[in-house]
């Protein structure tokens, strides 16, 4: 994983092979859990982000992202295959905003 940018398929790959047994032993419920503290965390930092400047946004949408993304593995969820489907397949008429 060096290359300059990063797919869903190789962050998600990533994320199974690095931190996949770990999430089992931990099991759904709780990760899930932490994936809602990090998605809380992330909206403190949006509220302080117009005042605060060193809040790390990036940081806390990485997190939210990495916590979706164990999830998804957790459950079976391919996110590219997810995403093409939702977003992407029938000039994105799947997707209602």
């Amino acid at each position: 994983m060096e290359s300059a940018q990063l797919s869903f398929v190789e962050f998600q790959r990533f994320i199974a092979e690095r931190y996949g047994e770990k999430d089992g032993q931990r099991g759904v419920a709780q990760t899930f859990l932490w994936f809602m503290e990090e998605v809380g965390e992330l909206a403190s930092a949006l509220q302080k982000s117009g005042t605060d400047n060193s809040v790390d946004l990036e940081g806390e949408f990485a997190d939210v992202l990495g916590w979706l993304t164990t999830l998804a593995n957790m459950k079976g969820i391919d996110l590219t295959g997810a995403l093409q489907r939702k977003y992407l397949q029938d000039g994105g008429r799947n997707h209602k905003a």
